[in-house]
């Protein structure tokens, strides 16, 4: 039993690398190439301090902002937070509205 919590812990805070994850070094590269970096942190942590060039849009307003923010579908788009949790979710959630070409930030800020 503990260490199938173990398990679920590790898993749920040490994940690993994903398909679209990007790393600190491509997030660099994709930034030079005009990718929109979108801060799905909350108003006040983006206030805090947030990664150059990137826009807010807060993880629990993507559902009702991205279509009206986010127009191109096409582009490129990097999502980020503190730790990648919240940006995984906006991530999968962008998917499903059809957006094609968004990456999450591995880690999100921890990497920055």
């Amino acid at each position: 039993m503990i260490n199938k919590i173990k398990s679920m812990i590790k898993k749920k805070w040490n994940r690993e690398i994903e398909e679209k994850d990007i790393r600190l070094e491509e997030l660099k590269q994709l930034q030079k190439e005009g990718a929109l970096i979108v801060d799905v942190r909350s108003p006040q942590e983006y206030r805090e301090g947030h990664i150059d060039g990137a826009i807010s849009i807060p993880e629990y307003d993507i559902k009702k902002e991205a279509e009206n923010i986010l127009m191109d579908k096409e582009q490129t788009i990097v999502v980020y937070c503190s730790s990648g949790g919240r940006s995984k979710k906006a991530q999968k959630f962008l998917k499903k509205l059809g957006y094609s070409h968004v990456y999450n930030l591995y880690n999100g800020l921890t990497n920055y």
